[in-house]
């Protein structure tokens, strides 16, 4: 089998444009989800952030960027992925169901003034959709990071991010620069 070099070539013009694309359309909401939870921080609360699969794994990968430094050293921030206890996780969808493993650790974690982002490519998980609704119940921030249309995310969510793409691969790598633009410009605003 021969891969042919104009395939490599269109995926990543693919992901330029889309690249190019998302920090045109989104960049000034990136902005105020930094300033958001920067101000959060400041007031000693927390960031929750949840989701399935690749963006299960962004969840753990912001979290320890928070949590640990990104950049800088700097003191940790309070950020808590609910994707990381698989006996939580387990419990959850065994005792009622998997749709309720996020709501129930909003429900116990969760505090008024805290932020929850919830990350869905198609933007309709279940489990992500109710976790947002309940957050905005809670009185939490609901911050959602999709791509396409956002799919149902644009009801449960107060900041909605979103990749201009219907191409999970190309969304997920729009998700994967919002967390590291959000973690380098969120240090910056708390630690320089």
């Amino acid at each position: 089998m021969t891969l042919e070099k104009s395939l490599l070539t269109k995926i990543l013009e693919e992901h330029s444009q889309t690249i190019d694309e998302f920090i045109h359309k989104e960049g000034e909401k990136i902005l105020q989800v930094v300033e958001l939870c920067a101000e959060a921080f400041r007031q000693g609360r927390k960031l929750l952030v949840f989701g399935n699969g690749g963006s299960a794994a962004d969840a753990q990968h912001l979290a320890g960027e928070l949590v640990n430094r990104f950049k800088l050293e700097r003191k940790p921030l309070p950020a808590i992925a609910l994707t990381t206890d698989t006996s939580v996780l387990t419990a959850i969808a065994n005792d009622y169901d998997f749709s309720l493993v996020f709501v129930k650790q909003v429900e116990a974690l969760g505090k008024e003034g805290d932020i929850a982002l919830g990350i869905s490519t198609s933007g309709n998980s279940p489990n992500v959709l109710l976790a947002l609704k309940r957050a905005k119940e809670l009185g939490l921030t609901t911050v959602g990071l999709s791509g396409g249309t956002g799919g149902k995310m644009p009801e449960v969510c107060d900041i909605l991010i979103l990749v201009p793409s219907s191409n999970t691969p190309r969304i997920q790598e729009g998700h994967l620069l919002f967390l590291h633009i959000f973690s380098e410009l969120l240090e910056k605003v708390l630690f320089t």
